[in-house]
């Protein structure tokens, strides 16, 4: 395949283009490109910004008086000042008979929500959450699957004002304290069980250890996920569902008009280096970013249809939720993403339920490319956008995307993360695709790539940074009263500037690529390396299922250490360590191929999916790796400890 030639064009009308077309008109501004238009909107924020909020149609209680305020201050500008909204209304702007949402698990039986029927929902809950004395500013958090009653919850949070927090039921005791502990909430939602993998796994002892271990917690509400009665641990603070709802019909939402900078959610950093960072952010940003990001980036429309691979510990689904701001519907899938037997199960509910946008990890491609899964023997005639994100797309898995699942779908590969609960680089419908590059930098997002002396730069790697103010900024971090944590995360390396913590590059044509996080930068011999060129090279070899790099502190220098998880069955001998060795220095440099290739059984990662290259460098170390809960197998940690072949 041609890398320099684009695998996908736009077509057609899209959303993007009509905006532009309307901010030219009134801007009275020629905007040929989407080049022009991303120029205009770092230049001119506040225009930009209020652009977003009339094309997305916002309802607000009343209109900002000034919609950007301290413009030139990060962290401290204000957006929208004055204005009054509320974010559930935004989201719950349809009440008719359509479908707003499914809700499937493995055993795929979809559940259908109308619209109506969600409006009411959340209706009875928000009536059930005022009567308990929930009030703005309140706390609840919620232990639960991805599904049509956890995403009525939260609107239901929304509507009255308090603060939503979620994890997904995997989690163990300590991490869902670790993070629920620090933020004292009121109420606490629940699920009695989940299913993964094939089988259900109950949470009725989580359930009351939680319990004895978070006394203010005024009450846990506990739904079922089998159909069944739910198994309640005993005691007087723990309810049904069923029994919080029943006295209260459905009727009109009294939405709590709240100001643009009310706090909305309560987000929680990976952990994996202590304990979670707790991300406050604010209604009214994450709502203009989100439109602006579904609509003018995703093309997002009214009746389309979004599945985002996700749990609800995970930022995505925050953002797969804003897609109801759209008038689009959902469909929340809960289970393993490959399930041993039915590893094209995601495709097969996008044929069956006509999702026009998927979202899954890079990590999904590679492996359901080594699994030699084809989806495109499916009908995926409704499929328009297949999203990326969790860590870099292999270019190899574009080259798997049009060839495998579909020819004109357009593969978008997203980066940005729970710290801004959105994006920095994304898809564009009117730009074209190249292999192994994000297409474009966010719209009213002035990212740039600096070198070690503060300046841009174009075609060279160096470190992601914002260099002004957007409305999804975090409004901080919770129990961080002076802000000296928050600055210490994004602002305390240069001034003004947000640093977000990638190793990335602009390319000439506008577009990026992420060549890792910058703090698990390799620096062997005083060069830089990313990680990501590493994992590009070794995850294209068909023995290799997982890849993790390290560097590795040797004789008063760095050594690039290579960790590799094999197919079943198989053993790393000189062959393939050469092989392996072979094709890093032909594909990237002699720089980049390790000094020790390690096999081990498994890679330990968050509960998202990325690889702990942080943890698995303190292990190697002999260092203590302090949260150990925030990893979705941490006792694959002991793999990499006193291992014979780093000794030497």
């Amino acid at each position: 395949m041609n890398a320099a030639a684009p695998l996908w064009q736009p077509r057609g009308d899209s959303l993007l283009q009509r905006f532009q077309a309307q901010v030219a008109a009134e801007q009275q501004q020629a905007l040929p490109d989407y080049h022009a238009l991303y120029q205009w909107s770092i230049r001119e924020p506040a225009a930009f910004w209020q652009a977003v909020w009339r094309f997305g149609g916002v309802i607000s209680q009343r209109e900002a008086d000034c919609v950007l305020q301290d413009g030139e201050r990060m962290p401290g500008a204000r957006w929208f000042v004055g204005a009054r909204l509320n974010f559930a209304q935004n989201l719950l702007r349809r009440r008719d008979d359509a479908i707003a949402v499914y809700g499937v698990d493995e055993r795929l039986q979809p559940v259908a929500w109308r619209w109506q029927q969600l409006y009411d929902t959340v209706s009875r809950l928000a009536q059930a959450l005022r009567a308990h004395g929930i009030r703005p500013g309140d706390r609840v958090a919620a232990l639960v699957p991805n599904s049509p009653h956890t995403l009525a919850v939260m609107l239901a949070c929304a509507s009255v004002g308090a603060v939503w927090s979620s994890c997904s039921p995997d989690f163990g005791v300590q991490g869902v304290l670790d993070r629920f502990g620090q933020i004292a909430p009121r109420l606490l939602f629940a699920s009695d069980s989940y299913r993964y993998n094939g089988k259900r796994i109950a949470l009725d002892d989580k359930l009351a250890a939680l319990a004895a271990a978070l006394p203010g917690v005024e009450r846990f509400i506990v739904s079922t996920s089998e159909g069944d009665s739910p198994q309640l641990p005993a005691g007087e603070r723990i309810c049904s569902w069923d029994d919080f709802i029943a006295p209260y019909p459905a009727a009109l939402i009294d939405f709590e008009p709240l100001p643009f900078d009310a706090p909305l959610y309560i987000l929680y950093s990976s952990g994996t280096t202590g304990v979670p960072k707790c991300i406050v952010h604010g209604a009214g940003g994450t709502l203009l970013q989100h439109l602006k990001e579904h609509q003018l980036h995703g093309d997002l429309r009214p009746n389309d249809r979004l599945l985002y691979y996700t749990t609800c510990g995970w930022m995505m689904w925050n953002w797969m939720a804003s897609a109801l701001a759209c008038g689009a519907g959902l469909v929340l899938y809960d289970g393993a993403a490959l399930p041993a037997g039915n590893e094209d199960l995601l495709w097969q509910l996008c044929a069956r339920l006509g999702v026009s946008h998927l979202g899954v990890s890079a990590k999904y491609l590679s492996a359901l490319e080594k699994a030699g899964v084809q989806p495109a023997q499916h009908d995926l005639a409704a499929l328009r956008v297949l999203y990326s994100t969790g860590s870099p797309l292999l270019p190899e898995s574009y080259d798997y995307v049009y060839r495998a699942i579909k020819p004109d779908v357009a593969l978008c590969s997203i980066s940005g993360g729970t710290d801004i609960v959105s994006c920095f680089a994304l898809g564009c419908p009117t730009l074209p695709i190249h292999r192994g590059e994000l297409q474009a930098r966010g719209l009213g997002m002035a990212v740039e790539v600096w070198n070690e002396a503060q300046q841009p730069v174009v075609g060279d790697k160096g470190e992601l940074v914002c260099v002004a103010p957007f409305p999804s900024m975090p409004l901080g971090f919770w129990n961080d009263a002076d802000g000296s944590k928050y600055h210490a995360a994004y602002f305390a390396r240069y001034a003004n500037t947000w640093v977000h913590g990638d190793y990335a590059e602009l390319t000439a044509r506008g577009g990026m690529i992420i060549h890792g996080r910058s703090d698990t930068v390799l620096n062997p011999g005083g060069v830089r390396i990313g990680t990501a060129e590493i994992y590009r090279q070794v995850e294209t070899v068909p023995q290799v299922l997982e890849a993790l790099c390290i560097g590795q502190d040797w004789q008063g220098d760095v050594r690039v250490v290579l960790f590799v998880r094999l197919a079943t069955g198989l053993q790393l001998d000189a062959a393939l360590e050469d092989s392996i060795r072979q094709r890093i220095r032909q594909h990237a440099s002699p720089r980049h191929v390790p000094a020790r290739i390690v096999q081990v059984a498994d890679i330990p990662r968050t509960r998202s999916g990325k690889p702990v290259e942080l943890a698995v460098r303190d292990v190697v170390h002999g260092r203590t790796v302090r949260n150990q809960e925030a990893l979705a197998n941490p006792e694959a940690l002991a793999l990499f400890r006193d291992l014979p072949q780093l000794a030497c």
